[in-house]
């Protein structure tokens, strides 16, 4: 099983990008995630979308905006509203979490393996195989 994160950007104009990833490929979508930080002293939240494993390859995507959103819980924002709003039509519920900023690691592989790590503790991704 490969899991990967594939970035792509910050969330400004390409959140649009993740949504339509998101609805295109309902039939995939496990999950949709908010991920909390604080970031240069800014409250700031990454929005991801985790795919299911392709069949045959065992690849499983995780779509992302790093760390470009303002936090919903101190400032509400219209991005974040969108994701809300398709994450109801889609029938989901968007799993929040707080974890460690990406300036905390060294490397931004390392900062995807920690989160890989926390989603596979709470068997919100399935284990390595």
């Amino acid at each position: 099983m490969i899991q990967r994160f594939i970035e792509l950007g910050e969330g400004y104009s390409d959140i649009y990008e993740l949504l339509e990833l998101a609805r295109c490929n309902s039939e995939r979508l496990q999950h949709l995630m908010m991920f909390h930080t604080v970031k240069d002293g800014r409250n700031v939240t990454s929005l991801a979308a985790v795919m299911k494993p392709t069949n045959p390859g065992d690849f499983q995507a995780i779509y992302i905006c790093l760390e470009g959103i303002p936090n919903p819980n101190h400032l509400q924002n219209k991005r974040v509203a969108l994701f809300e709003e398709m994450a109801a039509s889609l029938d989901k519920v968007i799993i929040q979490m707080d974890i460690k900023p990406s300036t905390t690691f060294a490397e931004k592989a390392l900062f995807y393996q920690y989160i890989i790590g926390i989603l596979r503790l709470n068997h919100y991704i399935p284990p390595l195989r």
